[in-house]
């Protein structure tokens, strides 16, 4: 894997660190940090020179950890990788954090930053390190340490979970293309294989999430505040929405969405001629057909996907062409390899890295549009001038990539020639829109639930669990035999573990993208430069104003709600 960007897409030189700076020690680190600390700020000259130092400081930083991170996450059985990130966890982290506190004081005590223009993204900036003083505690920074241990035992349990399928050795992501097999036995089969597996771990991921827990609150607590919950929406830097909007988001896809996706899965029993509709009757196509293969390698995934980007916008193919020169993807799903997918914005060489576990399915081919939104962001806004204007609040982050699922749609025949499959990938595509949002709703309640009863016993869990999803799930799906498996399926959502609080995210995403491809569709055009527009901002302006340069609302009342679930219907029958 390299670490220079392209002709088109050279890297800064450094202007304060060293070019081949090797971080083997906190020794290599810690005079940057001394110069930063004790250096003279006369005037604005020197501030400004300062915060580019420092910015400087903070994106090789990010980049060091992440390139420990994405190595771990593609091989987590490898130990020196292993010890390469809790190195940087255990050791360079935590001594970071006190200094970090200090440059912060440093910088809400100078005269001169009231005079930094709040238009051009210090607002936002600032009003982050005043909320970032308030809460750090020295107390927690083992905490924090300990944490990321934590979430990192959950990954290499999670990763290493597998199948034995007709003398096979299947990943998790493989076993879950399985379960698209026209064959109803062997959906089952393979569902209760998987389920066996995760049944395996279930007290192993109870303990940890235990332990998350405690750890969690307790950090909250150090911090004076009432409990994690309130903690981790002020670190997450929610300055533009309350646990009750979340509550009111939760409402909204109670009453406007979990209706209509009600009637998608009795579509699907009345076309499967079931008596009740199975967990493992969900992901096969409801008439019967075998599963969509949009590609068969991760080269062929790669090229489809840069044509398709192309074709809704030049810049968009180029962004992904440069990442696969660099050899910035790993899309294969392999034994050992950490679950999920994401995109990791490189601050410093202005060139992301998607990680996914791709296996051929539809579900892949929509990861990658979606995970090459987060790209495209990363290049629109990679020549802000501060790392801190790069670092974009989910609920923005999350509109590039959604966004991007639905602005290529009308280009999938690249991975689809037959046009019916064109249609039925749509379908698909269209009906998961909205089919995701009861998911992440009951996520993101169960979250409140978990830290607002940080006491709680695992039963306590399970019952809250139960509840949370008897409000916002199917009351369709048949889960007899099966209540197991639905009592621990909270276990598979790895931002419970890893990244907590950080999912309601993608449903508030999801709106937005919703109304992005709405617009598209009346005039691509403007639609298209109001997206990127929007997106080049990074993180300059409140969720909000982002929102509006986009061309849309940051709204979850239940009227507007209905309004996108309405134009998903009509774009649904017209299929």
């Amino acid at each position: 894997m390299s670490t220079q960007a392209t002709t088109s897409h050279p890297k800064k030189p450094r202007t304060f660190l060293p070019e081949h700076l090797k971080i083997d020690s906190w020794d290599d680190l810690e005079p940057f940090f001394v110069d930063l600390k004790e250096r003279p700020l006369k005037d604005k000259k020197d501030l400004k020179k300062w915060l580019l130092d420092l910015s400087e400081l903070e994106s090789v930083l990010e980049e060091n950890a992440a390139w420990r991170y994405i190595k771990m996450s593609i091989d987590t059985t490898d130990e020196e990788k292993e010890k390469d990130y809790q190195f940087f966890v255990r050791e360079i982290q935590p001594k970071i954090a006190p200094y970090s506190n200090e440059l912060n004081q440093k910088l809400a005590d100078c005269p001169l930053t009231k005079e930094l223009p709040e238009g051009k993204g210090y607002f936002i900036y600032l009003r982050k390190i005043e909320k970032e003083i308030e809460l750090f505690r020295e107390v927690n920074i083992p905490l924090l340490s300990e944490v990321r241990e934590k979430a990192q035992e959950f990954g290499k349990v999670a990763g290493n979970l597998t199948i034995e399928l007709n003398g096979k050795k299947l990943t998790m992501p493989r076993a879950g293309a399985e379960l698209q097999s026209p064959d109803r036995d062997h959906r089952k089969l393979v569902y209760e294989k998987v389920q066996d597996a995760r049944t395996n771990v279930k007290d192993k991921l109870d303990r940890i999430f235990t332990d998350l827990v405690k750890l969690r609150s307790q950090i909250a607590k150090n911090a004076d505040y009432k409990d994690y919950r309130d903690y981790k929406f002020d670190d997450l830097g929610r300055f533009d929405y309350t646990p009750e909007d979340c509550f009111d988001f939760h409402e909204s896809i109670r009453t406007a969405i979990k209706p209509v996706v009600e009637t998608f899965v009795k579509e699907r029993k009345e076309k499967l001629e079931l008596d009740s509709v199975k967990p493992f009757d969900l992901a096969v196509d409801p008439t019967g057909k075998a599963p969509l293969k949009p590609f068969e390698t991760a080269k062929e995934l790669v090229e489809k996907s840069i044509e398709v980007f192309n074709r809704v916008d030049p810049y968009f193919g180029e962004c992904l062409r440069t990442m696969d020169e660099l050899g910035y993807l790993d899309l294969e799903s392999k034994d050992g390899k950490s679950p999920g997918g994401f995109n990791y914005p490189l601050y410093e060489v202005g060139v992301p890295f998607i990680f996914m576990n791709a296996v051929g399915t539809p579900r892949d081919m929509v990861t990658m549009m979606h995970e090459g939104g987060h790209a495209v962001h990363s290049f629109l806004s990679r020549d802000l001038q501060l790392a801190a204007f790069k670092n974009c609040p989910s609920e923005v982050a999350e509109l590039a990539s959604m966004a991007m699922e639905l602005l290529t749609m009308d280009h999938w025949d690249i991975f689809y020639s037959d046009p019916e499959d064109l249609k039925r990938a749509k379908k698909e595509q269209l009906q998961d829109v909205l089919s995701a949002l009861p998911w992440i709703a009951t996520i993101d309640k169960f979250q409140h639930w978990l830290y607002e009863n940080p006491n709680h016993t695992e039963q306590q869990r399970t019952d809250a669990w139960l509840k949370i999803q008897g409000e916002l799930g199917s009351d369709v799906v048949d889960w007899s035999g099966y209540e197991e498996a639905r009592e621990i399926s909270w276990q598979k959502q790895l931002h419970l573990f890893e990244v907590p609080f950080y999912y309601i995210e993608y449903g508030m995403a999801q709106l937005g993208a919703i109304a992005v491809w709405r617009n598209y569709e009346q005039d691509p055009i403007k639609a298209l430069t109001d997206y990127k527009k929007a997106l080049s901002l990074g993180y300059t302006k409140t969720i909000g104003e982002i929102y509006e340069t986009a061309g849309i609302k940051f709204d979850f009342s239940s009227e507007y709600v209905s309004e996108l679930a309405d134009f998903i219907k009509s774009k649904l029958e017209k299929l």
